[in-house]
């Protein structure tokens, strides 16, 4: 079900909203299994923690166009 960078750039941010909701929530699944002691491949959590950072990765950067788009934008009309 691994996701490539690409594809997460292909979606909306309400998408991507509830892309990282369901990561975290599966991440702690994860480690909740891991502390009981029933966790067949520790690797996982280490997978779900890179997704989860990808997709606020690729927040942060839209987050950032956003504001640069911004204040050019008020540059431009000022």
């Amino acid at each position: 079900m691994s996701m490539k960078t690409a594809e997460y750039r292909g979606m909306s941010d309400e998408q991507l909203d509830l892309t990282l909701r369901d990561e975290v929530k599966n991440l702690f699944h994860l480690r909740f299994q891991s502390a009981t002691e029933r966790l067949e491949t520790p690797s996982e959590i280490n997978k779900a923690k890179r997704v989860v950072a990808r997709i606020k990765t690729i927040q942060r950067e839209r987050q950032l166009a956003a504001a640069k788009g911004a204040a050019k934008e008020a540059v431009g009309n000022g």
